[in-house]
């Protein structure tokens, strides 16, 4: 009862649930809003209570009704973020917390100004891999794991960015989670902060229906390409602060 009243635990648990309002409207952006607020007030929750949260929210969007998924695509990230997790669960027994958030900040920042200025980067086989490798470790390690891929899908209809990113995100839940408890990197307590923070995901998950019935898909692109770079300076930021 008294974890359950921790006014700490009850705050993180409204950033979670905007959050989850923001990734039921574009896709991904949970973490994002969260995880620097996490880090900040309860680093020793980082990154498993995270990831426990994170795995209601794509189980309420595909059982809302998302069908539209890219299923080869899904697979091709997926089989290349399995083999990527060991890596990542190797960085967080061994690296510097604030080297893997800087070194996932640029990365995104990085794919963000390719995809605006430079490359167009699109669904296919070889970008779906890449990003499923990259989010293998970043998804493991730093808790941020939609910005790589939602990049690939940010061309594609609202609903099949959303569908497709919420079996990533599922899926990649399972393995990360995992991945971390083979890892030693999983106790009690962020199991307990993950599952008290469930009803608020559930809660932002409801708040963002009459927004994602009212948004356009250039909106939507819109928002995938700003919350990735939010992502990017919160990660970094929070490592260098």
């Amino acid at each position: 009862m008294t974890e359950i009243l921790d006014p700490t635990i009850l705050a993180l648990g409204v950033v979670v649930a905007i959050g989850a309002m923001v990734q039921s409207t574009i896709g991904f952006g949970i973490a994002v809003v969260a995880a620097p607020f996490v880090v900040t007030a309860r680093p020793d929750l980082m990154p498993a209570s995270l990831i426990v949260c994170v795995f209601f929210l794509p189980v309420l969007q595909l059982l809302g009704g998302a069908r539209d998924i890219a299923w080869r695509h899904l697979g091709w990230a997926l089989g290349a973020r399995v083999l990527a997790t060991p890596l990542g669960v190797l960085l967080v027994a061994v690296a510097p917390a604030d080297v893997i958030a800087v070194t996932v900040g640029v990365l995104i920042l990085v794919s963000v100004a390719a995809s605006v200025w430079a490359l167009d980067i699109r669904l296919e086989r070889r970008n779906s891999a890449f990003a499923g490798a990259i989010t293998g470790v970043s998804g493991t390690a730093a808790s941020i794991g939609g910005p790589f891929f939602a990049l690939v899908l940010q061309h594609e209809r609202p609903e099949r960015l959303r569908g497709t990113l919420a079996a990533f995100f599922l899926m990649g839940t399972v393995i990360g989670m995992t991945g971390l408890a083979i890892g030693g990197q999983v106790d009690a307590e962020d199991i307990r902060a993950g599952l008290l923070w469930a009803p608020f995901v559930l809660v932002g998950h409801l708040l963002a229906g009459p927004v994602r019935r009212r948004i356009r898909p250039e909106t939507v692109r819109r928002g995938v390409l700003v919350f990735c770079v939010i992502a990017s300076i919160s990660v970094i930021a929070r490592a260098l602060v």
